[in-house]
């Protein structure tokens, strides 16, 4: 099931023990507020670049261009909800950068998804509480070729709507300034930019999420392509645009350890992690998912969870 799961994992006591430098890794990344910031306004630039173009080369430049640029900014989103930019002793910092880089996707979701990340990472797989695993519905119904294909593509749609059936939370007061600050910066696009860059920003977002090389790393990170591995690591090129995502045994493990320094985890402890099954394309994640008769959004570790649970 991945180094997270074994009780010598380099998290584990021993482990730690074993590895003090690991300990040294466990600070925010202030290179994140930066990247951030010219992400955000390189996003501002395209807005207005497009507001003249014909139609066709809006929604082409949204899925070329633009849906890069957002689908890294949610894993951008994904690094501030572990307060990697501020750090934890500036934790409401880190929650208000989350609703500045959520700006140029178009949706509201950075406090909502920080709420929801928190119990993936506590109860992985956990029945009714992790809303990362797909619901039954999903399971039974895309489980041909075709359907697991419009499925990839209408994945943004599933992760926004599936924590409302598996695990409805009330609304916190942080996720209506969130809603209020994102609706306000969509109007104001429609008003001085007009409804192309609107468009612009919200195909971004969708095709960047749905049927996109980077889209790869959902299915990658926990689908058991291999029986008895829950947690995979990728190692390709995208981690560039990614925030190192795809090193994601390292990330379980680390959580409080910001993505540009997972590489060098996997460097300290490397016993842990070479010798576990990892990929090195996303394209070919999607393309086995896709064309693979044994792999469905079944194919996750599911498990009761039994105890009391703390929920964000």
């Amino acid at each position: 099931m991945g180094a997270l799961s074994s009780p010598s994992s380099p998290s584990s006591g021993a482990g730690r023990a074993k590895y003090p430098e690991i300990k040294s890794l466990m600070k925010p990344d202030p290179n994140l507020i930066w990247i951030i910031i010219m992400m955000f306004l390189t996003q501002l630039a395209a807005f207005y670049i497009v507001k003249d173009l014909d139609w066709k080369w809006v929604i082409f430049g949204a899925y070329v261009f633009g849906s890069c640029i957002n689908h890294s900014m949610t894993l951008a989103i994904h690094e501030i909800s572990h307060n990697a930019a501020f750090g934890n002793c500036k934790a409401m910092w880190n929650r208000w950068f989350g609703m500045f880089a959520n700006l140029p996707i178009g949706v509201p979701y950075s406090i909502s998804f920080k709420r929801y990340h928190m119990d993936h990472h506590r109860y992985l797989g956990a029945d009714g509480v992790d809303v990362d695993i797909p619901t039954d519905f999903e399971g039974w119904f895309f489980c041909t070729t075709f359907r697991k294909f419009i499925w990839v593509i209408l994945q943004p749609l599933f992760y926004a709507f599936r924590p409302l059936f598996i695990n409805p939370k009330p609304i916190t007061y942080l996720e209506v300034i969130n809603i209020v600050a994102q609706v306000t910066f969509d109007i104001l696009i429609y008003y001085f930019l007009g409804i192309k860059s609107l468009v612009y920003m919200l195909a971004a977002s969708l095709l960047g999420l749905g049927l996109h090389p980077i889209s790869g790393h959902f299915i990658a990170e926990h689908y058991m392509f291999l029986k008895g591995h829950e947690t995979y690591s990728y190692y390709g090129p995208l981690n560039l645009f990614t925030f190192n995502v795809g090193y994601h045994n390292e990330h379980h493990d680390f959580p409080n350890i910001p993505g540009k320094s997972l590489p060098l985890v996997r460097k300290i402890a490397a016993e842990y992690y070479d010798n576990l099954p990892h990929y090195n394309s996303w394209i070919k994640v999607l393309y086995d998912f896709v064309m693979d008769d044994t792999i469905s959004p079944y194919s996750r570790m599911k498990r009761h969870q039994k105890g009391e649970m703390v929920l964000e």
